[in-house]
């Protein structure tokens, strides 16, 4: 029997208040089970709301029809409001869902710039970059209401030393918080996740018959040139990139998760659930709060 939206989200509560307790006790072990329980009912009841509002609309439609006559005879279209929630400029999906898509290609914290250039590569609608600027306050402040209300929120990547915002990095809130700190070699390490992750969405189209736009294969071309043997006489191969790509990673990697499992450790520790996803306040804001509470 499928639960009602009522009851998955009784259970979502339930697992959040468990989660907590599980954290403040530093039993990872079972903090990690209540997580996947946690993703695992978040997508049942995303998937009840979908059924539910698909219903609503089945019974909107029976209730009112969505074609009238004109004064020539002729039927037009009664067009729907759109959904509140802020969508792209082509309106078809909203923008935090596209920076979703792309992070999720790219595999690793990134610019807007970036983002905005993957979404348009390989989902053949625009993502301006200036639409990014607020997006993450906008998902701070809906975590901080709503708590773990979503599937996922777009996050900040943390600096590895003081744990606030990287500037100008975007993550995707259910990654591991060490896939999200910056430590000294995690832009470089970064930079070949995402050549690896474009070259292999390259790789995948090809694969299902659907030919890369142009546009694809530029931005798998500006990976290539900056990883030495991923680019050879104007032959651009998403094979030869992906084994340059994890060829140099594994220099790096040692050092990199070192660096990043010890400032995720300190995160842990030091930072409440909003300020893991969204940083610390820089220090320079805190101190400017703090004298003007003392006033």
């Amino acid at each position: 029997m499928t639960a009602s939206l009522e009851e998955l989200e009784e259970r979502l509560s339930q697992l959040r208040a468990r989660l907590r307790e599980a954290r403040r006790a530093r039993d990872n072990a079972a903090a990690s089970r209540l997580r996947r329980e946690l993703r695992t009912a978040e997508e049942a009841w995303e998937r009840a709301l979908d059924a539910e509002e698909t219903a609503g609309a089945a019974a909107e439609d029976q209730q009112s029809p969505l074609h009238s006559a004109d004064f020539r005879g002729t039927r037009r279209t009664i067009s729907r409001p759109a959904p509140r929630e802020k969508r792209s400029p082509a309106g078809a999906v909203p923008v935090r869902e596209q920076v979703h898509q792309s992070l999720t290609l790219l595999g690793a914290p990134a610019s807007p710039k970036l983002i905005s250039s993957v979404y348009e590569a390989f989902f053949s609608e625009p993502l301006v970059a200036t639409k990014l600027a607020s997006l993450r306050r906008d998902e701070e402040r809906s975590f901080s209401a709503q708590g773990y209300a979503r599937p996922y929120y777009i996050c900040a990547a943390l600096t590895h030393d003081r744990l606030t915002p990287a500037r100008g990095l975007l993550a995707v809130s259910v990654w591991p918080l060490e896939r999200r700190i910056i430590a000294p070699l995690s832009q470089r390490a970064d930079f070949l996740t995402h050549a690896v992750g474009t070259a292999e969405q390259i790789e995948r189209l090809t694969s299902a018959g659907h030919p890369p736009s142009d546009a694809a294969w530029q931005l798998l071309r500006r990976f290539a040139l900056n990883i030495p043997g991923a680019y050879d006489n104007d032959d651009l191969d998403p094979a030869r990139v992906i084994s340059a790509a994890r060829t140099e990673a594994a220099v790096h990697q040692e050092s990199d998760d070192a660096g990043r499992r010890a400032a995720a450790e300190r995160a842990r520790t030091q930072l409440t659930d909003t300020q893991q996803l969204f940083g610390a306040a820089p220090l320079h804001n805190a101190l400017r709060d703090a004298g003007g509470a003392g006033h």
